[in-house]
């Protein structure tokens, strides 16, 4: 077990450039399956949840490699094998979207149950939902959690569909296009989740050979059967991230400009952060934020894109124990929620009710031995460290390293008081 020390009570100042995009490149790993060359994505971040993909992928027969410059390097004309291992499925739940690429690749897919961070059921139906409307079969056995996708009396083809996702989930509409991408005809595809990753996704499967009309909506229309060939595609910078560290700089206090982003990305946090007092400046690439505590009250709804990520629920439910307090609406996961605990530890006060969290206000966070449950969770420990007395021990650490490539060194860049162990007992 690792854990991470953190001496709080002082402010963030200074300027950070960010990490390739966690969430973008991993279906853009996915996406290197689909063609039999070349593919080289730049910007990757040096994370845990990168290097399993890779460990997945050569074990299917690709070769992989990546460089100290991020820059990632994928050949999948040797690709031979169509089942993923379940010890490989469970480190992580973005192995889910392999499905597609495999099944249009190989004409069966082997996959089991997802694993990854442990905040909430995450079925996988709509992903197969999608798939079968393409043509696939699916086999599940619920005992042992594998599922097989094939098209054994399709001919080995995916035809074009009309997809309708009833609800608009990331992993679903990646997979929805890997299957459109590949099948024959046109499909149209409504209900899409409107993240900027999947945006990136689809320029640079239209960068491989595709064709896929009305990028960034939720409705698109896919010209399937096109040959595809490999390509050269650079990752934006990680928004999640970014908004940790804006999170942290307004707990703690502080002035901080970040980089290396789209900053109308991040719009749902920079007008909750302006509501509670911060100040906040944005330019294309970079967003200016300088905070004085005490900071106000807030409250927040997470829901896709481009309401308030999920993903930044749980730095935010550390910014109100220290500030004005609030209150979080959770749609998108259940059991998300379980940093709150761990918050309370600290000092705060936060009630759970469903998939609603309310934190008083007037707290001050104390300084005491904590464990991370999640990537974000973890993530938010750390923010409520450097706003904290004292020092903060996060314990399970490894969690964070599946999606910040080194939040120690990037924060200490900002003044933060912070270090990573390993094989802490």
């Amino acid at each position: 077990m690792a854990e991470i020390e953190i001496v709080g009570g002082g402010p963030l100042r200074g300027e950070l450039s960010v990490q390739g995009s966690k969430n973008a490149v991993l279906p853009m790993m996915a996406a290197a399956v689909l063609n039999q060359g070349v593919t080289v994505i730049e910007h990757v971040p040096g994370i845990r949840d990168v290097r399993c993909m890779m460990q997945i992928l050569s074990s299917l027969g690709c070769s992989c490699t990546l460089d100290k410059s991020g820059r990632l390097t994928i050949d999948a004309e040797r690709l031979s094998g169509s089942c993923v291992r379940k010890e490989d499925m469970e480190k992580m739940r973005s192995s889910v979207i392999l499905l597609g690429p495999l099944l249009a690749r190989q004409g069966k897919a082997c996959i089991y149950y997802p694993g990854g961070c442990m905040i909430g059921k995450r079925p996988i139906d709509l992903h197969l939902k999608a798939l079968k409307q393409f043509g696939a079969e699916i086999e599940e056995e619920k005992e042992t959690g594998k599922v097989t996708a094939s098209l054994k009396r399709r001919g080995g083809m995916l035809s074009g569909a009309e997809v309708q996702l009833p609800y608009p989930s990331v992993g679903a509409t990646e997979n929805a296009i890997f299957a459109a991408v590949a099948a024959e005809g046109e499909s149209f595809l409504s209900g899409c989740a409107r993240e900027p990753e999947i945006a990136a996704l689809c320029h640079m499967l239209n960068r491989m050979g595709a064709r896929i009309l009305g990028v960034g909506t939720s409705h698109l229309r896919i010209t399937g059967g096109l040959p595809l060939h490999g390509c050269t595609v650079r990752a934006d910078g990680d928004r999640i991230v970014a908004g940790t560290y804006l999170i942290a700089a307004a707990a703690a206090g502080g002035e901080i400009e970040i980089s290396g982003i789209r900053s109308e990305e991040l719009a749902s946090l920079t007008a909750l952060l302006e509501e509670g007092g911060a100040v906040v400046y944005r330019e294309r690439d970079r967003i200016y934020l300088r905070s004085q505590r005490p900071f106000g009250r807030i409250c927040a709804k997470t829901g896709p894109y481009p309401d308030f990520p999920t993903d930044l629920q749980s730095p935010l439910l550390a910014l109100m124990s220290v500030s004005g307090g609030g209150m979080v609406e959770e749609t998108v996961f259940e059991s998300r929620f379980k940093t709150a605990l761990e918050l309370n530890k600290m000092g705060a006060a936060a009630e759970i009710s469903g998939k609603l969290a309310k934190v008083a206000e007037g707290r001050r966070l104390h300084g005491c031995r904590v464990r991370a449950c999640d990537l974000r969770g973890g993530a938010a420990l750390v923010a409520a460290g450097l706003a904290a007395e004292g020092t903060t021990f996060v314990e399970q650490a490894e969690y964070i390293f599946r999606g910040y490539e080194d939040i120690c060194r990037d924060l200490s860049s900002l003044g933060g008081r912070l270090w990573y162990r390993e094989s802490v007992a």
